[in-house]
């Protein structure tokens, strides 16, 4: 099988072709709205971090730029800078350049700002300009890269959403494909399970590694998880515990081999299954998937959440009835839980079949509802 994508100068392959607009720092991300809302066919990314924070978090953010602006669905990066941030613009820049995409970058304490969104606007007008000349090649399945979330969750989703998306993970992997999930709040309690998975006793260690490091910082701070996982809609919703919510939460990682584990803003190299260490929050957790390299992603709801992203489309799925009947504009495919085993099955090829019509441009509810603004970075230290 194949899908239509446009092949980068690195060899990787995207499902959109954008120009991003990305904030050095939370002080640029009214110019790069506002240079992205001027420019039809750019997109911002804007997020809280960037200055104040240890050298750690800073590294991060760094590498999480970097990362991002190596998405294969941009053509191109416009970098906003303020000018005096903690982040090294110049290294986000060239990072991003190592991938044959051009880059640019304006700097608001130079220009001021009013001139600042009038030469973003220069520079990304010209780039998507010569992104516009690009076209869409028929390319395999192996070059995609699909990644998972579960929000808004509850007893629907780990009994048939999260299944069904696992078995749609197993056939793309089938056929070559990459595909990463995440979530270490939500593999507590499961990392075992996981662990049998792993390709190699280093990738079984890490798994328990990042789940500890995570338990370690709540055990930290001398306070009860619980209320914030499971949230209060997840309890609402019948998840009565971490343990229990993870058990459905690792369903939609699939069943094939773990090949690696990588830190939040890493790339994974390779082919196969991976986990990328994230929170369970939205926004941070689809910047660490899109900062994977991943060119589409699933969310699973079972309560209804609407979230999206800036450059790689998100396709929603649920199982509960009552919140696709509520939230059909917002709810790409319905997984029926009343089928059983066979709708699991039966879910799990239209998610298939549904991945590959948007990886060759056909729109999600997100990017047609325009639900695709929050967005941050996962950062792990105190802003100083």
């Amino acid at each position: 099988m194949s899908f239509l994508g446009y092949v980068r100068p690195d060899g990787s392959v995207g499902t959109r072709n954008y120009v991003g607009i990305l904030s050095a720092v939370v002080c640029a991300n009214d110019v790069t709205s506002r240079i992205a809302a001027e420019v039809r066919g750019s997109v911002a990314y804007t997020h809280a971090h960037g200055c104040a924070q240890t050298p750690p978090d800073l590294e991060r953010v760094t590498r999480t730029l970097v990362s991002l602006g190596r998405n294969p669905n941009l053509a191109g990066v416009l970098l906003v800078s303020l000018g005096c941030e903690g982040v090294d613009a110049d290294e986000v820049m060239e990072g991003i350049a190592k991938s044959g995409r051009p880059v640019d970058k304006v700097v608001i304490q130079k220009a001021g700002a009013i001139e600042a969104v009038a030469q973003g606007c220069h520079l990304a007008r010209q780039m998507v300009s010569d992104a516009s000349e690009l076209h869409r090649e028929e390319s395999p399945n192996s070059e995609i890269r699909l990644g998972v979330k579960c929000g808004a969750s509850d007893t629907t989703s780990g009994l048939a959403s999260n299944p069904a998306i696992g078995a749609a993970f197993d056939m793309f992997i089938d056929e070559g494909a990459s595909c990463v999930f995440g979530e270490t709040t939500e593999l507590m309690g499961a990392e075992h399970i996981l662990a049998r998975r792993a390709s190699s006793p280093q990738v079984g260690k890490r798994i328990y590694e990042i789940v500890e490091r995570l338990e370690g910082r709540v055990m930290a701070m001398g306070v009860d998880m619980r209320g914030g996982q499971p949230t209060r809609g997840n309890i609402e919703g019948g998840i009565t515990t971490i343990e229990e919510k993870s058990l459905g939460a690792i369903a939609k990682g699939g069943s094939r081999a773990i090949r690696g584990v990588y830190e939040y803003g890493e790339v994974p190299e390779g082919k196969g299954l991976f986990i990328v260490d994230s929170p369970g929050m939205e926004p941070p957790a689809f910047t660490g998937i899109a900062a994977a390299g991943c060119q589409v992603a699933l969310f699973s709801t079972g309560l209804g959440a609407l979230h999206g992203f800036p450059f790689v489309p998100i396709i929603k799925v649920t199982a509960n009835p009552d919140t696709f009947r509520r939230l059909e504009e917002h709810m790409d495919v319905y997984v029926d839980i009343h089928k059983g085993s066979s709708g699991i099955g039966e879910a799990a090829g239209t998610i298939y079949r549904e991945v590959l019509e948007v990886a060759s441009g056909k729109k999600t509810k997100a990017e047609i509802m325009g639900y695709v603004s929050a967005t941050d970075i996962w950062t792990i230290g105190p802003t100083i």
